[in-house]
């Protein structure tokens, strides 16, 4: 009896929680590392992690905020990506709406096996927040990896080849001031003609790229302001533009300078959602098989209650 009840808090605690399993550039699908499962024989060009629970990285001085582990090593496994070409994400499952999407990338100095991601090395290339609406009740970037498990993103084209990191980066904000982050690496080398490097002004460090005091993270979402708000601050620094100069810091979500495709079943290469008729109150506007509108009516926001259903309340 005991080892049923700590195997379904188990799953009850990982079920609203998720992270990246597979990455795919052009038709080679590289697998990602596999939690809850044995670490005995697993290989992967991710680094390995324990948990999607982000109760264990919720401190931002944590080493964990960087790659959801206590600064582990690669495995022997590197994919290959080209400078300009695509990289998609796929997640094990849903994680909460609404949601900040962000992905970092960092050079390795030489291999990527044997670094550990410290320092100032950390350059964003790809964000969205709030797409469309209010802060409260709008569509988020992260309402497609809830629909779809998928985010795609461009690697800069002038970008020097050389071994990377590459973290992507869930930020659910859906309980007022308790943000949720979700960050998974993955070892890339970047091939091509690319020339250049960011800026040593724009790196950040994992942790230090945060405070928690950001207008992003130190977040209501149910509070006045969120309910007429249209814009969202998407915390830590500005997406590198391709030059050797440091872009401008970002004000709002405004669309990122690299150029983002955010798949959704309707409109595979618009970071947009169809037109619906808002569900009203503790009406289904989500789950892993729902397919109608997923926008609640103003003054509810949309809360899972298990992978198959969440409501407006």
């Amino acid at each position: 009896m005991k080892f049923t009840t700590a195997f379904a808090s188990l799953v009850a605690a990982v079920s609203a929680h998720g992270g990246v399993d597979t990455y795919t550039v052009g038709s080679t699908v590289y697998q990602g590392w596999q939690p809850y499962q044995s670490t005995s024989g697993q290989k992967s060009l991710q680094r390995q992690y324990a948990t999607y629970d982000p109760l264990l990285i919720k401190d931002l001085s944590s080493i964990n905020i960087r790659c959801n582990n206590a600064g582990a090593l690669g495995t022997g496994v590197t994919g290959t990506i080209a400078a300009g070409a695509t990289i998609k994400a796929h997640w094990k499952q849903w994680t909460h709406r609404p949601a900040s999407v962000m992905v970092y990338m960092a050079r390795c100095p030489g291999t990527c096996d044997s670094f550990d991601g410290s320092g100032k090395v950390w350059f964003k290339i790809d964000e969205e927040g709030l797409v469309s609406g209010t802060q409260n009740a709008g569509v988020w970037a992260g309402d497609a990896i809830v629909d779809t498990l998928v985010w795609t993103s461009t690697i800069p084209a002038t970008l020097a080849p050389g071994n990377y990191l590459i973290r992507h980066e869930l930020l659910a904000v859906h309980q007022a001031n308790n943000p949720q982050f979700y960050p998974e690496c993955a070892q890339f080398e970047v091939t091509g003609a690319g020339t250049v490097t960011p800026p040593s002004s724009i790196l950040v460090s994992f942790p230090g790229a945060y405070t928690g005091t950001e207008p992003g993270v130190a977040f209501n979402i149910d509070s006045a302001a969120a309910k007429t708000a249209t814009t969202y601050q998407i915390p830590g620094p500005a997406v590198w533009d391709g030059t050797g100069t440091a872009p401008a810091a970002p004000a709002s979500s405004a669309p990122a300078a690299v150029p983002t495709t955010l798949v959704t079943s309707a409109a595979p290469a618009t970071p947009t959602k169809p037109s619906c008729t808002a569900v009203q109150k503790y009406g289904q506007c989500g789950g892993m098989t729902y397919t109608g509108c997923t926008l609640c009516e103003s003054g509810t926001t949309c809360m899972a209650s298990g992978d198959y259903y969440s409501q407006c309340v």
